[in-house]
């Protein structure tokens, strides 16, 4: 059974919104794509591929979307990522990318040491009850088994209550609080428990944070971009209305452009999505969706210094202070200098979001103490608020209880000869893998 397989059950009961005179039999003779994030790009090296005509639109200055590599050390040359992060073991779309266009995926796994109520303790010096662990694993394996109502049931609960519901010690349930929360964005009692609980049973042993591409993640966002030509990616283009009728799709743009289209596939997230005006205008229902959902407060501070003091290229940390979770942000990078990423959610982003830097590297140092006086080597620090982007206002979408199966499929549905995609559409939902793959099959549809 595929991952979160309900999804093509999900997809195939939507109820299309074609009337005959929108109904589509032939191939289009051009396509206008919203977003050149990762399933943006996605959908136009599709349609490139097939030879069918597009034009991508982005209202950002850059491509990459939520995917945004960061030079930190110009001399030095040392990259980090402000946004996506990960190649997972099981992102076998990604993988096949980076094949395609020569990308080498570097080991980025990282061996996790502790800092928890003032006590630093170093890999493998602390783990879960072993029994707990035992359970857990019993109880992912059941879950791989369920049908359709039993996962239903599954995201009627959070994450926080079946933990507790099923007898986790007290003392892991911190720490699952600590872990888990950096793979959602928020704290565990607001996130579904069928989200959480197909992505563990599904994922590699590092839980897809396997692998990085040679030289950032946006090095695939310019391959793509180079092959299928700059001139189809228009940046500054941000979309305002949609047009719909008998004769085709016109997009207008807030800069004053116009295009005219036989299909339209918008990959924005739902914050950007609800600012256009579309003409006819959505469902009630997808408009409940679009407001419905959410997406997860994260604050990537990445602190560059003139030594990695930390010692161990494969280092992380997770701790109980403000700054969350740290890793090590330039492993296989050859150089003395190196940086580390401050991954933190929900109010500690927000924390790094509102202060300035001066807050910023008082609590990298307070944060990273155990490991050493960071005082004595940190050079300067960057810093991203996903929570406070402008277009998309969170890093990925997190479903909440009972959301995965009434808002998703609400989501999924075409608007006419609109079609929708993106990671919060996906079945690696939050990762790069979803956006791809979801980009890629709304092309399909659309053609």
């Amino acid at each position: 059974m595929k991952r979160r397989s309900f999804l093509g059950l999900a997809a195939s009961g939507t109820i299309l919104l074609n009337q005959k005179t929108f109904a589509h039999t032939v191939k289009p003779s051009r396509v206008v794509i919203l977003g050149a994030g990762f399933s943006g790009l996605s959908a136009a090296l599709t349609l490139f591929d097939k030879k069918i005509d597009f034009v991508v639109l982005e209202s950002r200055n850059r491509i990459g979307g939520r995917v945004f590599t960061h030079k930190i050390d110009e001399q030095a040359d040392l990259r980090v990522e402000l946004g996506a992060e990960w190649v997972g073991e099981s992102h076998e779309e990604v993988k096949k990318l980076c094949e395609r266009f020569k990308i080498q995926l570097n080991d980025n796994r990282f061996d996790t040491d502790l800092f928890f109520r003032g006590k630093y303790s170093k890999v493998n010096k602390w783990d879960f009850d072993v029994e707990w662990k035992k359970k857990l694993e019993g109880l992912l394996g059941k879950f791989k088994n369920f049908n359709t109502d039993q996962q239903k049931a599954f995201d009627r609960l959070d994450w926080w209550r079946y933990l507790v519901n099923n007898g986790i010690p007290e003392n892991d349930l911190y720490f699952r609080e600590l872990l888990d929360s950096t793979d959602f964005g928020e704290s565990i009692r607001h996130v579904s428990a069928y989200a959480a609980i197909s992505e563990y049973a599904y994922s590699s042993k590092k839980n897809e944070m396997d692998l990085k591409m040679e030289g950032g993640n946006s090095t695939l966002a310019n391959k793509i971009a180079d092959l299928i030509g700059r001139e189809k990616i228009l940046t500054d283009h941000h979309v305002e209305v949609i047009i719909q009728n008998g004769k085709g799709i016109t997009v207008k743009c807030a800069n004053g452009k116009t295009f005219d289209a036989d299909r339209v596939i918008c990959t924005v997230p739902t914050f950007a999505l609800s600012k256009i005006n579309f003409s006819p205008v959505l469902p009630k229902s997808k408009l409940h969706a679009i407001d419905a959902l959410q997406y997860a407060r994260i604050n990537k501070c990445v602190g560059l210094f003139s030594q990695r003091f930390w010692k161990r290229e494969d280092f992380d940390m997770i701790t109980d202070t403000p700054a969350h979770y740290f890793y090590h942000a330039t492993k296989n990078q050859n150089h003395a200098r190196g940086a580390l990423t401050s991954y933190s959610i929900g109010e500690k982003a927000d924390m790094f979001g509102w202060h300035g830097d001066d807050y910023r590297r008082q609590t990298l140092i307070d944060s990273i103490r155990p490991v050493g006086d960071a005082r004595n080597y940190l050079q300067k620090v960057a810093n991203y608020n996903w929570g406070q982007d402008n277009y998309s206002k969170g890093a990925y979408a997190i479903y909440g209880t009972g959301q995965w199966f009434t808002l998703q499929p609400e989501l999924k549905k075409n608007h006419l000869n609109v079609h929708f995609a993106g990671e919060h559409l996906a079945e690696w939902q939050g990762f790069m893998e979803g956006a791809i793959v979801s980009g890629r099959d709304a092309a399909l549809e659309a053609i």
